[in-house]
């Protein structure tokens, strides 16, 4: 243990083991969390938003259009995205995620002075700036077939759901899904051409009850309440993730609604905004699960 401690001081990758603070929380509530992640960058509260995006090695030109689009809506939104630095579908995500200014966090199948692919080192160096490089593996340990499967116990584990974008029927990524849906996260998946084997097992996931993603607003709303409400840069305190689509209206609508009964009138009061305006938009929170009525005078926070 000393050499690795030595090791890793020499590289500059921090050791955060399992009970300490910096420790992601979302992680630490699977079954079998690793004792001690390796990191390079920093994890912050805030990740625990998070979304995987994961697919196929040998993504199509749709594949990588999907990923993009998707990386960079839920990170502009305020997610962080999760992957595997895999090719394909991975790099696309955390490449698309940089590139919008978000946070990003890949999981690696090695240790961190074995990267694979060593073409991703750039990618790898440049996440450590917007989030984090992590592995459960000591620096020195080389990549091999057994540990990716448990990296993606990793991937799912700290996301509140997994978004499979380009999938055959025997692709990795399906061993993500799987991992998910025991963990209790939300599975999502990205339709494609019937007749191309790249789609066939997110259809598959389609069948079996996988969440239809045809854009990133189907993620936020399928992902519900949070345990905890979660601090973030752009819409302060969120207790739901489909809070983040909220227009500043709706969200100071939103701010003044506690999760007690909360009078109508007193929000119209303290927000300010015509009557009608704070009518409709408790409409639109209604609709979005957001707030409850509780009479025709009051609504409750959810």
């Amino acid at each position: 243990m000393d050499s690795i401690i030595k090791t890793c001081q020499r590289h500059k990758i921090d050791m955060i083991e399992r009970f300490e603070g910096a420790y992601p929380e979302r992680l630490s509530e699977i079954y079998d969390p690793p004792s001690v992640l390796y990191s390079r960058g920093k994890l912050v509260p805030a990740d625990n938003l998070s979304i995987a995006i994961v697919g196929s090695r040998h993504a199509t030109r749709y594949g990588i259009k999907i990923a993009s689009q998707l990386a960079r809506g839920l990170s502009m939104a305020g997610i962080t995205i999760i992957s595997g630095l895999a090719r394909g579908i991975d790099a696309t995500a955390h490449q698309a995620t940089l590139e919008a200014g978000g946070r990003t966090i890949a999981v690696l199948g090695g240790g961190h002075l074995k990267l694979y692919p060593t073409d991703h080192a750039a990618l790898a160096n440049e996440i450590t700036h917007s989030g984090a490089v992590i592995s459960e593996s000591p620096p020195d340990t080389p990549p091999r077939s057994g540990s990716f499967p448990r990296r993606n116990r990793i991937v799912s584990g700290l996301s509140l759901g997994v978004v499979v974008v380009e999938a055959a029927r025997r692709s990795g990524a399906l061993i993500s899904a799987r991992l998910a849906m025991e963990q209790g996260r939300e599975v999502f998946a990205v339709p494609g051409q019937i007749d191309n084997r790249m789609s066939q097992g997110c259809h598959k996931l389609i069948q079996d009850g996988a969440k239809l993603v045809n854009s990133v607003d189907d993620v936020l709303e399928e992902l519900g309440p949070l345990a905890n409400p979660i601090q973030t840069q752009q819409a302060g305190e969120i207790r739901n993730p489909a809070e983040l689509k909220l227009t500043e209206q709706e969200r100071d609508i939103l701010n003044t609604i506690e999760t007690t009964p909360t009078l109508i009138d007193a929000i119209i009061e303290k927000t300010n905004i015509p009557a009608a305006r704070v009518m409709s938009t408790i409409s639109i929170l209604e609709m979005r699960s957001l707030i409850q009525r509780v009479s025709g005078t009051s609504v409750v926070r959810r």
